[in-house]
């Protein structure tokens, strides 16, 4: 009984940290290097593809997923690129499209493989009777509390007996909260880069409104937490 209160106080610490560690990192790139004008290149390279160059983005996306690399500079990026609103959707859907395709995987071609991973995994074991007992709630909880590496629970979902259906939809339900505030993250980072001083105001507007939503995306992970570890999941 001990263990839960230091396991609740750690929680957003430890998110706090990695946002401000992978903000500070893109900010550095921003710096050091010239972001500005690839950033240029690229949204006119998108802008004469259209929608195309948001769907290419999109499957981009989808295939680091199924391929194992982690995404988190596509999300910031997509902010930076296409704004809020826009970079929220394609990562939604990149991210929803490939964690699809990740479950359809692991339940046909390579679901022999992602057995073996899960074997002797104690949490996924706690993870798979919680999804038996409560169903596609479990799925949106673990998306929304990150508990779980996103590419690998894409795979170890195949396993479980939640059907394909609720799992997309509270996939793309549960990473909606992260997503938006990684996103504004992103577009704030790519707005410092290429602010003049006429934008100051509007720059620290946009840092205190992403500073809100990470601060309302980690409320949500920690509710989320503590409902999966309720359930009897618990996060080593």
């Amino acid at each position: 009984m001990s263990a839960a209160p230091d396991s609740r106080k750690k929680f957003p610490i430890a998110k706090i940290l990695l946002a401000v560690v992978a903000v500070a990192g893109v900010a550095t790139l921003y710096y050091f290097l010239p972001i500005r004008e690839w950033l240029d290149a690229f949204k006119q390279y998108v802008a004469t593809l259209g929608a195309l160059g948001w769907v290419l983005y999109a499957l981009t996306y989808a295939l680091c997923c199924v391929l194992f690399i982690p995404a988190s500079i596509l999300t910031l990026s997509a902010g930076a690129i296409f704004g809020v609103v826009k970079g929220s959707i394609i990562v939604i859907c990149g991210a929803t499209l490939g964690a699809s395709l990740s479950f359809l995987l692991a339940r046909t071609v390579l679901r022999k493989r992602i057995e073996s991973m899960t074997a002797s995994n104690a949490k996924f074991r706690a993870l798979d009777q919680a999804i038996t007992a409560e169903g596609w709630k479990i799925v949106a909880l673990v998306r929304s509390s990150v508990v779980f590496p996103f590419t690998y629970i894409n795979y170890a979902f195949g396993l479980t007996g939640i059907a394909f259906g609720p799992y997309v939809l509270a996939t793309f339900i549960g990473i909606i909260p992260t997503t938006i505030a990684f996103v504004y993250l992103g577009d704030v980072a790519g707005t410092a880069a290429t602010a003049t001083k006429a934008q100051t105001a509007a720059l620290t507007i946009k840092i205190v409104g992403g500073l809100i939503a990470l601060g309302v995306s980690l409320f949500v992970a920690r509710i989320a937490t503590r409902a999966i570890k309720r359930a009897g999941v618990e996060q080593s």
